[in-house]
C-alpha cells in the first residue's frame, strides 16, 4: 500500500484545528505541557500530534508511546490514529499505564527472578490474600480490617513504595504492623506467582532502578512518550514516565489540574502543576476553546473553580452562542427531589423528543441513586447504573475464570480456594482445611498439597473426590494447546458440571447466570477475532492473553453509551464522558462537598474540581438540585444547600419553584426569595465556619446536652423561638432538638 503524500497528509490533520491545537500538534520535540480544559479536543490533538510524528515528521510508529487512564480512551485513541494514517500506525503502543506494566513485565520481569507466566490478581483475590496473612500471624480481621490493610498497602504502591520504604515512612504503631504485613503480602503473592495492579507498575519501576540496561532498551524503544491525563498520575506514574523520558525528553503531558479529582487513590496534582520545574525548558500551550458546553454553562463552572488555589489559570470559551442558563431547584425532601427529576427528564423525552440516552442523573455517592431508581421504575423510564457490577465480576464469571487461571499457573491458591467445590462435589470447608495445613506444612501450592493428599489417601472418602478433582483439572490442561479459547471454556463449562446445575436449579437467577456464561463465550469469539494477527506472532498463549485483558478492564471501559436508557453515576464514573441534559443532585453541605472532605482544605479544593467536572459533562442544559430533607443513614437530616451553589454567580442561575410554593434561593431562603438567588430572605447556614450565622449557631460547633451528652452540630433549620438542630451525639447517635426546649451548652 502506498504511504500518503506527507503535505497533503499534513494539511489532513491541521483540517478544523484551532491555533493552539495545531502548535500543540507541531511542537514535537522536547518537553511540552497542554493544559487542555473541559471539552476542548485534547484527544483530537492527541491522535493528530501521533499522525503527524509518524506521517509528516517520519519517526517510526513503533518509537511512539501513548499512555492514557482507560482502555475506552486507549481504544479510542487507536481508532483514530488508524483512520489518519492505515496500515502505518498498527506499531504504535497506545494503552493504560497497567497494560505498559504488563507488557514490559511479561518480558523482563525475569530479571526479578520472577517468572513471566504471572498471574494478574483482582480486589477479590488480594483481600483473600490479605485475610491469609492476617490468620498466619494470628490477627483477628474484625481488629485490622482487611479492606483498610489493603487501601494502605494500596497507598504505598501508588507512591512507588516496596516493604522496606513503606517500613521507614510508617508513622505510627498501626503503619508499623501494616508495614510488616505488606512484605509478608508481597511474599504470599510471590509465592502463588501473582502480581496485584499495584505491582504491575510498583515492579516495573523497581526493574527499571535495578537494572539500568532494561530501562535503557526503553528509552531507546519508546523516542516520543505522550501521557493523557496526567493530573491523575501518582508517584509511581510519575517515575516511570519519568525514567523513560530522561534520555530523550521527547515528552509531551495533557491535563487539566482543575480536573484532577482521584487524590483519594493516589493521584497527586503536584505532578502537573510541577512539570515547568522538572522540566525548566518545557513549553506551555493552553487549550481553551471549549467544543462541549453552552457558555453559561462554561462559565458557571469557571467561577466555581476560580475559587481553588492549586490550580493553572485557563479562561473556557465557546464559539456557540446563546445557552439556556443553569437551572436550579431546591426540593423539600429527596423525594420531592427525584419526582422533580424525573419529571423534567420525561417532559424532555415526550415533548421534545429527547432520547433518554442523552440524559444523565450524577450524584456524589452511590448510596444516592435510590430514590431516583424507585421514581424512575415508577414511570417504566429505562435506565443503566454505570460503576455497578461489571460482568467480569459476576460470581459465575469469576468462577470460570478462576478455573482458567487455574491452568495457566497452578500455584494460583486463590483461584482454587473459589472452584475446588464449585459446583458442589462434596469437598467440605472442614476438610479443605486439612489440604490447607498439609500445603502450610509441606511449604506448597495448594494444588500440590492436595496431589499430596491423594496420593496418601489422607483425607479418608474426600481423597476420592480430590482425586476426581485433579483428573478434571489434568484433562482440561491437555486440551490447552489443541482448542480456541471459546471451545476450552465450553469444554470447561461442560467438563465441571457447571451448565448441567444451573439448568437443575431452573430459576430466574439461574437462567441470567447461564445467558451470562454464553455471553462469556461470545466474548472470547470476539477477542479471537480482534487478536488474530497479534496471537500468531506471540509465543504466549490465547489463554494467557485473554486472561490479562480480562484482569485490565476498568468500569469505565463497560460504560455502553446506549440511546434508549437514562445514565446514573458519581461523578466520579462521569469523568471523560458528556451529556446533552445532565442532573447534578444533591447539592448540600456534607453531601456535595463531602462531610469527610470539607473541612481540610486540599480536600475541599478537591470536592470543587470535582463539581467542575460535574458541571463540564453537560453539553446543552445543566440542572443542579438540592433538598431541605433528606433521608440520611437511616433517620431524617435537615439540609443545608452546597456552598457550591454560592459561587455560580446570579446572572447565570434561574431559580425553578414548585408547583404553589415560591421559589427559593440558592442560601436556603423561604418561599417568596427572589429566583435570581441571593437578594431576599436569606438564610445563613455558616457551611461549617468557625463563627455563627445569624441564627446563633454554627454547623461543627460542640455542644452539650443534658440527657444525650456531648455532640456536634451537624444542620440548622429556621430561626428565632423555631429553630432546630440536627446533632451527632457520642453516646445517643443522631438526634433533632428544638433549641428554646433543649438547654444545650457549649461543649
Amino acid at each position: 500500500m502506498p504511504l500518503p503524500d506527507p503535505t497533503a497528509l499534513a494539511e489532513s490533520i491541521f483540517a478544523g484545528l484551532n491555533p493552539a491545537q495545531r502548535a500543540a500538534v507541531e511542537a514535537t520535540e522536547g518537553p511540552l505541557l497542554v493544559l487542555a480544559g473541559a471539552g476542548s479536543g485534547k484527544t483530537r490533538v492527541l491522535t493528530s500530534r501521533i499522525a503527524y510524528l509518524i506521517g509528516v515528521c517520519g519517526i517510526p510508529a513503533d518509537q511512539i508511546l501513548a499512555v492514557t487512564f482507560t482502555n475506552k480512551a486507549a481504544g479510542e485513541m487507536k481508532e483514530r490514529v488508524e483512520k489518519l494514517l492505515g496500515p502505518m500506525a498498527r506499531d504504535v503502543t497506545i494503552g493504560t499505564f497497567h497494560s505498559l506494566g504488563v507488557r514490559i513485565l511479561r518480558r523482563d520481569i525475569g530479571h526479578l527472578a520472577r517468572t513471566r507466566g504471572f498471574v494478574i490478581y483482582d480486589d477479590a483475590d488480594t483481600l483473600g490474600v490479605i485475610k491469609d496473612v492476617l490468620k498466619s500471624e494470628g490477627l483477628d480481621p474484625k481488629v485490622h480490617e482487611p479492606r483498610r490493610v489493603r487501601w494502605q498497602i494500596d497507598q504505598w504502591k501508588n507512591a512507588g513504595l516496596l516493604p522496606p520504604a513503606a517500613a521507614e515512612r510508617a508513622r505510627d504503631l498501626d503503619e508499623e504492623l501494616i508495614a510488616r504485613l505488606y512484605a509478608l503480602y508481597q511474599r504470599k503473592l510471590a509465592d502463588a506467582e501473582a502480581l496485584d495492579f499495584g505491582d504491575l507498575l510498583l515492579l516495573t519501576a523497581e526493574l527499571f532502578r535495578k537494572h539500568p540496561r532494561v530501562l535503557a532498551y526503553y528509552q531507546q524503544k519508546y523516542q516520543y512518550i505522550l501521557v493523557d491525563e496526567y493530573q491523575d498520575t501518582n508517584g509511581v506514574q510519575y517515575g516511570i514516565v519519568g525514567q523513560l523520558a530522561a534520555a530523550h525528553r521527547n515528552l509531551c503531558v495533557v491535563g487539566d489540574p482543575d480536573q484532577s479529582i482521584y487524590a483519594w487513590r493516589g493521584a497527586d496534582i503536584r505532578n502537573i502543576l510541577d512539570f515547568e520545574q522538572d522540566y525548566a525548558d518545557a513549553k506551555v500551550i493552553k487549550l481553551e476553546q471549549n467544543y462541549r458546553s453552552t457558555q453559561p454553562i462554561l462559565s458557571g463552572a469557571s467561577a466555581v473553580i476560580a475559587n481553588n488555589y492549586d490550580r493553572k489559570e485557563k479562561d473556557l470559551f465557546t464559539d456557540r452562542e446563546g445557552g439556556s442558563p443553569i437551572r436550579f431547584f431546591e426540593a423539600d425532601d429527596d423525594r420531592e427531589e427525584a419526582r422533580f427529576v424525573v419529571g423534567r427528564l420525561l417532559e424532555a423525552n415526550r415533548r421534545e423528543d429527547v432520547p433518554y440516552g442523552h440524559v444523565a442523573i450524577l450524584y456524589r455517592t452511590n448510596a444516592q441513586s435510590r430514590v431516583f431508581e424507585e421514581e424512575l421504575l415508577k414511570y417504566d423510564v429505562p435506565y443503566t447504573i454505570v460503576g455497578g457490577q461489571r460482568f467480569y465480576e459476576r460470581a459465575e464469571i469469576k468462577d470460570v475464570m478462576a478455573y482458567l487461571r487455574l491452568l495457566v499457573n497452578p500455584k494460583d491458591d486463590q483461584a482454587l480456594r473459589r472452584i475446588v467445590n464449585k459446583p458442589a462435589r462434596g469437598i467440605g470447608k472442614t476438610s479443605f482445611e486439612r489440604v490447607e495445613a498439609i500445603a502450610l506444612e509441606r511449604g506448597t501450592p495448594l494444588l500440590e498439597a492436595i496431589r499430596h493428599a491423594v496420593s496418601n489417601d489422607a483425607l479418608g472418602r474426600v481423597s476420592g473426590k480430590l482425586a476426581a478433582f485433579l483428573d478434571m483439572m489434568d484433562g482440561f490442561a491437555n486440551l490447552l494447546a489443541g482448542f480456541e479459547l471459546d471451545d476450552l471454556i465450553a469444554h470447561v463449562l461442560d467438563g465441571t458440571g457447571y451448565i448441567r446445575a444451573l439448568e437443575k436449579e431452573d430459576t430466574p437467577e439461574a437462567e441470567a447466570r447461564l445467558d451470562n456464561l454464553r455471553e462469556l463465550l461470545s466474548s472470547a469469539r470476539d477477542f479471537h477475532a480482534a487478536n488474530e494477527d497479534e496471537l500468531a506472532g506471540d509465543e504466549r498463549s490465547e489463554l494467557e492473553l485473554y486472561l490479562d485483558q480480562v484482569a485490565l478492564i476498568s468500569d469505565l471501559d463497560s460504560y455502553e453509551d446506549r440511546e434508549d436508557r437514562v445514565s446514573l453515576m458519581t461523578v466520579h464514573s462521569a469523568k471523560g464522558l458528556e451529556f446533552p441534559i445532565v442532573f447534578l443532585v444533591g447539592m448540600e453541605e456534607r453531601i456535595f462537598p463531602h462531610a469527610s472532605s470539607s473541612r481540610d482544605e486540599a480536600g475541599l479544593e478537591e470536592e470543587r474540581r470535582l463539581c467542575y467536572v460535574a458541571m463540564t459533562r453537560a453539553m446543552e442544559h445543566l440542572f443542579l438540585t438540592c433538598a431541605s430533607e433528606r433521608l440520611r443513614y437511616g433517620d431524617r437530616s435537615y439540609q443545608s444547600p452546597s456552598r457550591f451553589l454560592q459561587e455560580i454567580p446570579d446572572e447565570l442561575i434561574e431559580t425553578i419553584s414548585a408547583p404553589g410554593r415560591g421559589a427559593r434561593g440558592r442560601s436556603g431562603a423561604g418561599a417568596g426569595a427572589a429566583s435570581s438567588g441571593r437578594e431576599g430572605g436569606r438564610f445563613d447556614y455558616s457551611y461549617g465556619q468557625d463563627e455563627p450565622g445569624e441564627g446563633g449557631v454554627a454547623i461543627g460547633t460542640r455542644v452539650r446536652h443534658p440527657v444525650f451528652g456531648r455532640g456536634e452540630v451537624l444542620a440548622v433549620l429556621g430561626s428565632d423561638l423555631n429553630q432546630k438542630l440536627r446533632i451527632k451525639f457520642e453516646r445517643a447517635g443522631v438526634k433533632t432538638v428544638m433549641v428554646r426546649y433543649a438547654n444545650l451548652e457549649l461543649a
